[in-house]
């Protein structure tokens, strides 16, 4: 493979024109936000050829270069070398360095290169007093990691050295309150924020109305986007959203309805989470007929639905057991070139065995398998389970068997599932070496795997065997269901057996 290097950047002077430092300084920008910071570094090798002395201006913008491409650490250690270019970063090389250290989640670097820049105590040794692009990226940032604490107590301090929160500040700080369960704080710092004249923006009405929604007080949350409308906010498509979800979470599928038709009213298109909430609204509601007259209506508009409106759809249709339906739709979304993840495949291959249709997922599987995507253990447990429950319990075993060659490990559901297939086939010798296998593998068998295989040694009478399993589970501290130890106990007596045979479990002494 040839690889391509970076042309040098136009030469400025082939009319006759010297370019001075303001123009390179231009052109190192224009680079940089094309994404092309290399040429930026071109464009200062020839400033510092010029006899030209770089500015804070020329760093900032290679600082902010480097942070949209994640080089941070370059980023970072360009700042140390301003002092040998005799260049001090000013505010604004300060904000974008922090700003790119929040956004790749290095906050606490950024609250230190804060400080420093506050304190006058870093590689400069001056200070450089922090505006309020500055106060509002950190607070921001902290407050994205869950520091909400540290970001509360630089509120005030900011307000004490008379630098104005606007309101990226508020709503930052709201967001993260909201975050943290703290709400009676959120709210408070909401009506602070109305009562000094900085006005909530969209983003702000968003985050109040979706903490409202997700604690169901969905009321309160109607009250707000009317009052964002009495105030002159514009909802957006994010705001409705928001609220539509948040009625069908709380079973109230009409009112999202009404919602839905006044976005257009109010000048908001609807997009595919428009619809998709909607459509998710009506499947949980066993309306299915009106989810796939939407998902109709977002084809004829031109949306294409993603796997998740698929998804949804899926799942209701094999809720109220219409799987045809649901195999035309997964055709659609083939030729939709809609792609799926190993997760959306194991609920379709979920569904099919749960409503009786396993040699269609058997079908499906082995398609899945033969591609590009892993299948998982939970994408063979679903299958395993489903064959087991149509008697194909000699498919079922070869597929358990298969489990190493394809780089997967049984967990307690795949014993569960293949010891319950082999119990109700009577086939009990194989179920209590699987059991013993299980063991040997240092997978913890639960309760239910432990009743399933008494119930197997009851229905044999294999009275022995049935005692043997209640002191394994004693040494495991696993309690038997209480109708299977009175099982046990009408099997003990009458075979004429003590009940001091087996053990009495803690939960009993």
């Amino acid at each position: 493979m040839f690889r391509m290097h970076p042309s040098p950047p136009p030469r400025l002077n082939s009319t006759g024109l010297f370019p001075d430092l303001y123009t390179y300084n231009i052109l190192i920008n224009c680079f940089c936000k094309m994404g092309r910071v290399s040429h930026g570094f071109v464009v200062l090798g020839r400033i510092l050829r010029s006899c030209f002395t770089p500015d804070a201006v020329t760093f900032t913008s290679l600082i902010k270069g480097l942070c949209a491409e994640s080089r941070i650490m370059e980023a970072a250690a360009l700042l140390t070398k301003l002092k040998a270019f005799g260049c001090e970063p000013n505010v604004i090389t300060y904000t974008t360095l922090i700003n790119g250290l929040c956004r790749t989640g290095h906050t606490i670097v950024a609250l230190n290169l804060f400080e420093e820049m506050a304190n006058g105590n870093g590689e400069f040794a001056v200070v450089c007093k922090p505006d309020t692009a500055t106060y509002s990226t950190i607070i921001d940032g902290l407050c994205k990691e869950g520091f909400v604490d540290k970001a509360k107590e630089l509120f005030p301090k900011m307000k004490d050295e008379n630098i104005n929160p606007n309101v990226v500040t508020y709503t930052s700080l709201i967001h993260g309150f909201c975050y943290a369960n703290d709400w009676n704080e959120a709210k408070c710092l909401f009506i602070e924020m109305m009562d000094q004249g900085v006005q909530p923006n969209v983003v702000t009405f968003n985050v109040i109305m979706d903490e409202l929604c997700k604690n169901g007080k969905m009321d309160k949350a109607s009250r707000l986007l009317d009052l964002m409308i009495q105030i002159g906010v514009r909802p957006d498509a994010s705001v409705y959203n928001t609220l539509m979800d948040g009625f069908c979470l709380t079973s109230r599928v009409n009112r999202a309805k009404e919602l839905f038709v006044s976005m257009e009213s109010m000048g908001c298109k609807h997009n595919v989470f428009s619809y998709s909430i909607l459509i998710n609204g009506y499947c949980k509601n066993k309306e299915i007929e009106e989810a796939l007259s939407l998902y109709s209506e977002m084809l004829s508009k031109g949306i294409k639905p993603t796997v998740v409106t698929y998804s949804t759809l899926f799942l209701g249709l094999f809720e109220i057991h219409q799987v045809q339906h649901a195999l035309k739709l997964f055709d659609d979304m083939q030729r939709n070139h809609v792609a799926a993840n190993t997760y959306r495949y194991t609920t379709f291959i979920d569904g099919l065995c749960k409503n009786g249709f396993v040699l269609e997922a058997l079908e499906l599987f082995r398609a899945i398998r033969n591609s590009k995507y892993e299948l998982n253990i939970v994408s063979y447990n679903c299958l395993i389970d489903g064959l087991c429950k149509i008697g194909k319990l000699e498919t079922a075993w070869e597929m358990f068997q298969s489990l190493p060659r394809v780089g997967l490990m049984a967990d307690v559901v795949t014993y569960n599932i293949m010891i319950h297939g082999l119990c109700n086939d009577g086939q009990m010798d194989k179920a209590h070496d699987l059991f013993l296998d299980m063991e040997a593998k240092a997978v913890e068998p639960d309760c239910v795997i432990f009743n399933t295989i008494m119930l197997g040694f009851i229905r044999n009478n294999e009275t022995s065997k049935v005692i043997e399993l209640l002191h394994r589970m004693d040494k495991r501290n696993v309690m038997p269901d209480a109708s299977i130890l009175s099982i046990v106990v009408d099997l003990l007596v009458k075979n004429e057996i003590s009940l001091k045979s087996i053990p009495q479990f803690k939960s009993q002494r």
